[in-house]
């Protein structure tokens, strides 16, 4: 179960995590695109035990660790949590290329939705997030600028967050679908078959502090190096 969520939240969280929101995440493939090239993931059932390792072990439980630790401090006008937070978020990429992937999606998430979407309600999290858009601190790790961004426009905690971690699962399988390659139903497949998963991140990621951060994907870390010198990609990461 989670918190309802009004017609104004909902439809925001939807533009916030559409693929047409200006981010750039079609770019980015998180080191996939070496691990396809290197012929680790090949079919539909090899890409769901890759990507069910990043959403249970790696980034995709951090990252929604970091988000909803973000929302709760932004709800509470908690400016100097923010920013050990926004700096945490950044610290804790293990590559170039993965600071690259959070940075520079974060940076032109916080500085469309400051163009675009700026709260209307005199809340304490709007208040914060008026206060950083007038400070102009850059950059922004992804799921930090979605924390307060959430907050700022009253998304409840577990739909903003289960959100997240669907758009980031399906942004790696549009990746698949493209470099392996393989058909579009396999792909929904994949997401489909991921739902459980994802639904069990977000729970844990609500039940955890900042104690509870660390991931143990080595492959996938070892992949985004590698994909650093490689010599003919799509993508950015």
């Amino acid at each position: 179960m989670t918190d309802s969520v009004t017609l104004p939240a909902l439809y925001r969280l939807l533009a916030f995590l559409s693929p047409a929101f200006p981010i750039g995440a079609f770019t980015y493939s998180h080191g996939l695109e070496q691990v396809i090239d290197a012929g680790g993931v090949t079919d539909p059932a090899e890409l769901s035990a890759w990507l069910e390792d990043i959403l249970r072990y790696g980034a995709g439980r951090s990252d929604a660790i970091l988000m909803k630790e973000t929302r709760r401090a932004a709800l509470l006008s908690d400016k100097d949590r923010l920013e050990e937070l926004r700096d945490l978020g950044l610290a804790l990429q293990p590559t170039k290329e993965r600071h690259l992937e959070t940075s520079a999606q974060g940076t032109a998430f916080f500085e469309q939705a400051a163009k675009s979407w700026m709260p209307d309600d005199d809340t304490p999290a709007g208040e914060l997030f008026r206060l950083m858009t007038e400070q102009k601190i850059d950059p922004w790790p992804y799921p930090v600028a979605l924390g307060l961004v959430s907050a700022a426009h009253a998304i409840p905690e577990q739909a903003a967050v289960t959100a997240y971690l669907h758009a980031f699962a399906a942004n790696l399988i549009s990746v698949a679908v493209r470099a392996v390659p393989l058909g579009q139903s396999d792909g929904q497949k994949v997401l489909a078959g991921l739902e459980q998963v994802i639904f069990d991140v977000a729970g844990q990621a609500a039940a955890s502090g900042l104690d509870g951060l660390g991931t143990s994907t080595f492959l996938a870390d070892i992949a985004s190096m590698a994909h650093e010198t490689q010599y003919s990609r799509l993508f950015r990461s």
